[in-house]
């Protein structure tokens, strides 16, 4: 692990306004950087600034919108701000999305990430690169758990440009030496999750159901897929860690345990104190609140991805010797964080 570098560095993380990057700004901040990050065109700040605002990061973070699928404009936004670091978080990040819009995901995941090597590469070759991968990458792995060197095998359209750029990541390092690594992070939540992922979907609607405020069934899709999920900002200290080390190189960050999504949803109702009964099998299976004798939760098949993943489940011995990371909050934990948070909202604010 090489020493922590200075106080007042430069730090931009694309996609800023993401889970992932409100947390890694607030300890960005917190360390002494000044931290830009990007914001993409055609949003309104409002829907884009929700998280920064509940980390109280507003004022305190410069955002400026750029396409970052535009190589020239890449190339402006690193002539005008110079950064030490780049975090590179910016994706479109919805696997079951990616399958009705593969030629956006792609470019956005992609194309997005090789102008940002190319103009490192031609600008500002000293600047060290991150670039966030995904366990989405090994699909259906020959091998549980995962390490860095498992082969993989995309499953869906995003898990493909992500391959994509993680590659393209690589051979940037590998043939012009610049310090690019790739941080291949498992599932990670926390309250700041959107609500087009299933885990902040199971968060508000067993939250509402609780309090009287939803009456219809929650649509899941496949409930016995298995994932290994941490919180976020523990895996945000992985991404800076990574990025302090002596020699550039890739690291998996997960906790080597996995949930299904009915253990997701459990423990959800576990939280809120729902009792649940579960019945039936595959597409037919419903959980019932046995308080009201109401089904709560239905399985939708209309919500099945074409090309379904089993359970991925990581090994992150690599990043625990060589960088001194570890998670440190477990998955009831970040459930409880999330259920509170989600109480808290009086009103929801716009989120996208």
């Amino acid at each position: 692990m090489g020493e922590e570098r200075g106080t007042g560095r430069r730090a931009l993380i694309t996609g800023i306004t993401s889970q992932d990057g409100a947390y890694l700004a607030s300890l960005l901040l917190e360390k002494g950087y000044r931290v830009t990050g990007t914001l993409r065109p055609g949003g309104t700040s409002l829907a884009q600034a929700w998280r920064l605002r509940e980390m109280g990061l507003l004022g305190r973070v410069t955002t400026v919108t750029v396409d970052l699928t535009d190589g020239r404009a890449v190339s402006w936004l690193m002539d005008d701000h110079l950064p030490d670091e780049i975090y590179h978080l910016a994706a479109h990040s919805s696997v079951h999305s990616s399958f009705h819009i593969p030629a956006e995901t792609f470019a956005s995941n992609a194309v997005a990430t090789t102008n940002l090597l190319e103009t490192v590469r031609t600008r500002c070759p000293d600047t060290r690169f991150y670039h966030a991968s995904t366990s989405e990458m090994f699909g259906e792995a020959p091998e549980v758990p995962q390490t860095e060197t498992t082969l993989f095998r995309p499953r869906s359209p995003y898990a493909v440009a992500k391959v994509a750029a993680h590659q393209m990541t690589t051979l940037y390092r590998i043939a012009y030496g610049l310090f690019c690594v790739n941080g291949i992070l498992f599932n990670h939540e926390s309250p700041l999750r959107g609500p087009e992922f299933v885990t902040a979907k199971i968060v508000r609607s067993l939250t509402r159901w609780r309090a009287g405020e939803q009456s219809s069934p929650m649509a899941l899709g496949r409930l016995d897929a298995r994932r290994d999920w941490g919180f976020a900002g523990d895996y945000v200290q992985g991404m800076w860690s990574m990025l302090q080390a002596d020699r550039a190189d890739d690291y998996l960050l997960s906790t080597g345990r996995t949930w299904s999504v009915r253990d997701f949803v459990s423990l959800t109702a576990q939280t809120l104190d729902i009792r649940l009964h579960w019945q039936g099998t595959g597409a037919g299976e419903t959980a019932i609140d046995l308080d009201s004798g109401r089904i709560c939760v239905a399985v939708d098949p209309g919500l099945f991805r074409p090309a379904e993943v089993g359970e991925l489940r990581g090994d992150s011995r690599k990043a625990r010797e060589r960088l001194g990371w570890s998670p440190t909050v477990e998955l009831p934990a970040v459930i409880a964080m999330m259920v509170k948070a989600e109480q808290a909202r009086n009103t929801d604010p716009v989120r996208e």
